[in-house]
């Protein structure tokens, strides 16, 4: 608005600002701190009980917050950390470090699980700043914005990996995400492939990961954080990916099915507020996904959300996103309409039903169906959310 890019000064001159476009880069970082600067901590404070409070409705019991100084700055990262919520945040701080000393003091300064998140390699496809190989489709000449180079990647894991410390990227276009698969590998090559793997390092976001780079990274370890709501929003060959990409191009990404097959583990999410924190939605969509092949079954799907999500998150224990003896009493109580076994193989739908075994029914996923309704939620024996 006019009112914040005055508030924000002279930005004339700053990368990527436009007198009537909207602004992008460093000029958007430095109206999002000129809005952050006029909030008092109470407003934080009912923004992020109102947050919690939305996901705890959702049957959402943890949340990741990939925070960093552009994005909603230090404070409001600490508060939330802090906050006395019966949801549970894990928090990321995207700010790249040199060495595993300045890795450690950085972590304990904030408070943060691990290093990255939303540490930014690129921009978005629908702001045309996530970086191509080759120009975008619908913007000749233009491929992107590249905020860190290889080495300094490479220089953020070697620090993290030093220092046992989960680090991460925010990576989006196929030359972000080639970016960060160097960095991993020059890494592994210095360091060993166990050291690096012992991290549990994440890219977040991953959208134009090829089955290539995902066979390599598996081997690292490596947790791709996606979004299947993406691919609900923006996918097909009248979306937004294929304005901007081309109905090819356009079609290879979130190609989770090829991702599974070499290993990696998934977790999904929301990217809320990008998409709602609404759990069935985001697991059709990945099921159902808009490009012929790239889907995978409800019941990989539903482990990416929940043992995926928590491996992503840090904890890897063998227990947390798992209804077994010995594990977290952390669970959802749902009112459904109908138990179906169902997955792409024919082999695989004629499973017994039988429970023992083992082959867990779910809420049926087909496009139409009724969302499951909340009921009660836990998390850790604490009640997070009673209809």
């Amino acid at each position: 608005s006019t009112a914040l890019r005055t508030a924000a000064g002279d930005l004339r001159d700053v990368d990527g600002h436009h007198p009537q476009q909207p602004l992008t880069t460093a000029a958007h970082h430095a109206v999002r701190a000129a809005a952050r600067a006029g909030l008092t901590v109470a407003h934080r404070a009912r923004v992020r009980a109102a947050a919690l409070d939305d996901f705890a409705a959702h049957g959402v019991v943890a949340v990741h917050e990939c925070g960093g100084p552009d994005i909603a700055g230090r404070d409001d990262f600490t508060e939330l950390l802090g906050t006395d919520h019966p949801v549970e945040v894990r928090g990321y701080w995207g700010q790249p470090v040199a060495d595993a000393a300045a890795a450690t003091a950085l972590r304990e300064a904030t408070g943060a699980h691990a290093l990255g998140g939303d540490l930014f390699v690129d921009g978005s496809f629908g702001s045309h700043t996530a970086a191509l190989t080759e120009p975008y489709r619908d913007r000749p000449g233009c491929c992107g914005t590249t905020y860190r180079s290889i080495a300094r990647l490479t220089a953020h894991v070697r620090a993290c990996t030093a220092a046992r410390i989960q680090a991460g990227f925010h990576v989006i276009g196929d030359a972000a995400v080639a970016a960060a698969v160097a960095a991993f590998d020059a890494v592994a090559a210095e360091l060993g492939g166990p050291a690096v793997a012992a991290c549990g390092h994440r890219l977040e976001h991953a959208e134009s990961l090829t089955a290539a780079q995902a066979q390599r990274l598996a081997r690292y370890g490596v947790i791709p954080s996606m979004q299947p709501g993406f691919d609900a929003l923006w996918g097909g060959p009248d979306g937004m990916y294929a304005q901007r990409l081309g109905e090819t191009r356009a079609g290879a990404l979130n190609a989770f099915a090829a991702i599974a097959a070499t290993g990696m583990s998934l977790a999904f999410g929301s990217d809320a507020p990008v998409t709602a924190p609404a759990p069935w939605p985001m697991l059709r969509a990945a099921v159902h996904h808009r490009t012929a092949g790239s889907g995978i079954s409800p019941r990989a799907a539903f482990a990416a959300a929940t043992r995926g999500a928590w491996r992503a998150g840090g904890v890897r224990d063998g227990m947390a996103g798992t209804l077994d003896p010995g594990a977290p009493a952390s669970y959802a109580l749902w009112e459904v309409q109908e138990l179906v076994i169902s997955a792409p193989s024919d082999g695989v739908q004629r499973w017994s039903t039988d429970p023992r075994s083992r082959v867990a029914p779910l809420p049926d996923l087909t496009p139409g169906t009724a969302d499951p309704v909340l009921v009660r939620s836990v998390h850790r024996d604490r009640i997070v959310f009673t209809r």
